[in-house]
């Protein structure tokens, strides 16, 4: 069985508050993106899980997320089925489009299915939020609103359909150094929060990235990959999470590929275009 698995771009994010664990509370909007990977999924009559990626700089062991996914619904199962996972990566490690996640949704979704557990989307997310912080927003897809650690998930009224020019300058991001990094004065997040604004006036320009500062410290080159994206008038530009990619977005197909074609004389860039919910489920099923 083979699936597709979409990403993600952050429309905006918002550091809420330091947790007493260590992590931070966040606000942020999750938008589905067409750019995918795709998984192929084999189950036989016994033994052990094996998966294996396209991406040479990517671990294919017990450590992935698509391991540790495949082992939880293991052993949810009353079998011991072998389960083979093929991953053929399209979305960048370390470039905060939630590839990684968006892969781990995608293998706790069809295992329910191919090893018949019959798991309820609820119980889904909650082994999703074991793995990792955006796992569960893939289990929704289109456009979302992320609270807590952002594996809290609420489904928000959708924007039209936009294009997305994604570049990544090469520099991958640990998202880890830049929280550690990250330092704000956090007393009144909410009264200014351009998040709660843009629910209100659907403007997307005026949406923005707390964590933006601390990646262009850490990484100064991807600053400048902003300011070239800003060149081409989007509607919105940002660093997605804690990047490494800036996203560029526009309300028009043919603005989008004339920045592209820009763009990538600089810098290595894709063409996405933004899926709404019914969108995400209909092609992520398509074909299998």
């Amino acid at each position: 069985m083979k699936i597709k698995a979409f990403s993600k771009i952050n429309l905006g994010l918002e550091v809420l508050k330091k947790r007493d664990d260590g992590y931070h509370d966040i606000r942020t909007l999750f938008q589905s993106i067409s750019l995918h990977d795709l998984l192929d999924f084999e189950i036989s009559s016994s033994g052990l899980i094996r998966i294996k990626g396209s991406d040479p700089t990517i671990s294919w062991g017990e450590d992935n997320l698509v391991y540790r996914a495949a082992y939880i619904m293991k052993q949810q199962s009353t079998t011991n089925k072998k389960i083979e996972i093929s991953v053929e990566k399209k979305i960048p490690a370390g470039a905060g489009l939630g590839g990684g996640s968006s892969d781990a949704a995608v293998t706790l979704l069809v295992l329910n299915k191919l090893l018949g557990l019959n798991l309820r989307k609820e119980e889904l997310m909650e082994f999703g939020r074991g793995l990792g912080a955006d796992v569960p927003y893939f289990l929704q897809g289109g456009l979302c609103i992320g609270t807590g650690k952002g594996d809290q998930i609420s489904l928000a009224d959708e924007i039209s359909k936009h294009f997305c020019v994604l570049v990544q300058e090469g520099t991958p991001v640990s998202t880890e150094s830049v929280y550690k990094s990250f330092f704000r004065s956090l007393t009144s997040r909410d009264k200014d929060s351009k998040i709660i604004e843009f629910l209100n006036t659907r403007s997307l320009g005026e949406l923005e990235n707390d964590l933006e500062e601390t990646v262009f410290k850490l990484h100064p080159q991807i600053k400048e990959v902003k300011s070239l994206v800003r060149e081409t008038d989007p509607v919105l530009t940002l660093v997605s999470g804690t990047g490494s990619v800036v996203f560029g977005i526009f309300r028009k197909k043919d603005k989008a590929k004339a920045a592209l074609e820009n763009i990538k004389k600089v810098y290595p860039a894709v063409f996405a275009e933004t899926l709404n919910r019914e969108e995400y489920w209909s092609r992520l099923m398509h074909g299998v």
